[in-house]
């Protein structure tokens, strides 16, 4: 009998025990699907990844030009950072990852978007604290600033997070734009009102956008949110 359950890595990491693992459900013979989780959270999966995809979408659709710079917060199963590549226009995307165990992932070619990443010259990954990288200037100015890292403002995946979320942390993600440049931030779950307002208080403008997708893994509906702001 072929597998129809593998463990590829477990691993403990400076934020819990990661795990990525691949699986062929019961309603989808034929199909792999990938997830990590950490510790008993579970964080991400191949099978719905259309919200990460809009994160890329929502963002550099309001940008003019070409040979844009990108960064993208959180590499994960590398689904966003494949969507900013699509867009012909870029011409640098920076991934900033916090642990490099999920960078190795990639490397190894143990995630299906790893090859596209891989493959193409304008994609960089690095190993960093992406909202310390965003602080202290490191990458320079880009054109876009995509952020996919905690659940939301209020559901961190680190406590020492919260900072970036507060009025002086988007200001420091303000000023690592470009003029007419892009800030978006992924969220689980339903806008908050009151993150919004503050984005916008710091930005002048800001909107919240609803990504509603069907969820097979739970047999539902679900809703995930895409906070955009221009400077």
């Amino acid at each position: 009998m072929k597998p129809f359950y593998e463990e590829l890595d477990l691993c403990q990491t400076d934020l819990g025990e990661l795990m990525l693992r691949r699986r062929i459900p019961v309603s989808m013979p034929g199909t792999w699907v990938y997830e990590v989780k950490l510790d008993d959270r579970f964080l991400m999966s191949s099978l719905v990844h259309d919200s990460e995809d809009e994160l890329a979408r929502l963002s550099l659709q309001r940008l003019k030009g070409r040979e844009w710079r990108v960064m993208v917060g959180g590499l994960g199963l590398g689904y966003t950072a494949a969507a900013a590549l699509a867009w012909e226009q870029v011409g640098a995307i920076d991934v900033v990852e916090y642990l490099p165990e999920v960078i190795d992932w990639h490397r190894r070619d143990l995630v299906p978007a790893s090859a596209a990443l891989a493959g193409d010259d304008r994609c960089r990954i690095v190993q960093g604290d992406c909202f310390q990288w965003i602080k202290d200037g490191t990458g320079g100015s880009y054109d876009a600033v995509l952020i996919d890292v905690d659940d939301s403002p209020e559901h961190l995946l680190s406590p020492r997070h919260g900072s970036f979320y507060t009025p002086l942390g988007l200001a420091d993600a303000r000023r690592a734009l470009r003029p007419g440049g892009v800030f978006a931030l992924w969220t689980a779950g339903e806008v908050l009102p009151e993150f919004l307002d503050r984005l916008r208080r710091v930005f002048g403008n800001a909107e919240a956008q609803a990504v509603e997708f069907y969820n097979p893994l739970h047999s539902l509906e679900d809703v995930n949110t895409i906070y955009v702001a221009q400077v």
